[in-house]
């Protein structure tokens, strides 16, 4: 075998490792994302028209999200909002509507005060995708039922609106450890 043809099978093995090598780091990285952002993920790739894009998409959101300064609640902010909640879920018997639109208040307080952005709702939906994207459909269907307000949504659209406030309120309360995360029917 001459030395030309032993370089060109080496430099063929080389191309070869390297392609296996890009290939499983991009599988990774995809099995990342979709861990990450859960059902968010497969809604991006839908939005945008493909993966590609998509997971741009997602990893822009990943370094926004880095160069926040998303913290932990101290025990007693986090009583003080349970029992904000608590206060809003009672006043749904009487005024479901104003009592859905104080449960939407509430959540993007505690979004400020755990440090996310809240100018813009479109914008919200990116940040707390990155941590929250298994309830941020959940986010989606509360705001979609407050937005139409005015007296247009059901007393059963408006209850549904509370327990889907309720998953993402539980979620940005719940103690580090995910002590306190659950999610009762209104």
């Amino acid at each position: 075998m001459s030395t030309a043809t032993l370089v060109a099978i080496i430099v063929a093995c080389v191309i070869v490792l390297v392609l296996i090598g890009v290939g499983l780091w991009a599988v990774s990285r995809r099995r990342h994302l979709k861990q990450r952002f859960g059902p968010e993920y497969e809604r991006t790739v839908e939005e945008t028209g493909g993966r590609l894009t998509a997971e741009r998409e997602l990893r822009s959101r990943e370094r926004r999200h880095d160069a926040l300064q998303v913290r932990e609640l101290p025990p007693d902010l986090r009583q003080q909002y349970a029992a904000d909640w608590s206060r809003v879920q009672e006043r749904f018997v009487d005024r479901p509507e104003s009592a859905v639109s104080e449960a939407d208040s509430l959540v993007t307080r505690l979004m400020h005060e755990r440090g996310y952005p809240t100018e813009g709702y479109e914008q919200q939906l990116q940040d707390l995708s990155v941590e929250h994207g298994r309830t941020l459909e959940h986010y989606r269907n509360a705001h979609e039922v407050q937005a139409r307000g005015g007296g247009h949504a059901t007393t059963e659209e408006l209850r549904g609106a509370m327990v889907h406030y309720r998953a993402l309120f539980d979620e940005l309360l719940a103690a580090p450890s995910g002590a306190g995360s659950r999610t009762e029917e209104t």
